[in-house]
């Protein structure tokens, strides 16, 4: 049975929260420009490809604040490995990536 490809890209664009590098990250940002750019060549039929910088990532990790970004091309590239439940992005060395999604509960009975 063929399983769909997955793709860093897709979950950062549902995620609430990464976990990069074993650190927690809540504050990311996604480059909607570009995104929209992609999304209009692939409506297109068109191959897309970008060294430009599609998520900037920032955590604190103790005193102190570590950043990470990586190109739309490195998104695309990363790989994900079913063992670990993350992705591997960006050149050497790399970083490892899990995104996460917040957990909602409702008081509402229903």
């Amino acid at each position: 049975m063929p399983t769909e490809t997955r793709y860093l890209l897709d979950e950062l664009e549902t995620a609430d929260m990464l976990e990069v590098d074993g650190l927690h990250a809540w504050q990311f940002t996604l480059n909607d420009d570009l995104l929209d750019r992609a999304e209009a060549a692939a409506i297109a039929g068109e191959p897309f490809a970008s060294d430009e910088i599609v998520v900037r990532i920032e955590s604190v990790d103790g005193r102190e604040r570590r950043q990470w970004s990586f190109s739309y091309n490195a998104v695309m590239e990363a790989l994900y490995s079913e063992d670990e439940q993350c992705w591997t992005v960006g050149e050497a060395p790399h970083a490892r990536v899990r995104c996460l999604g917040a957990i909602i509960t409702s008081a509402d009975d229903e």
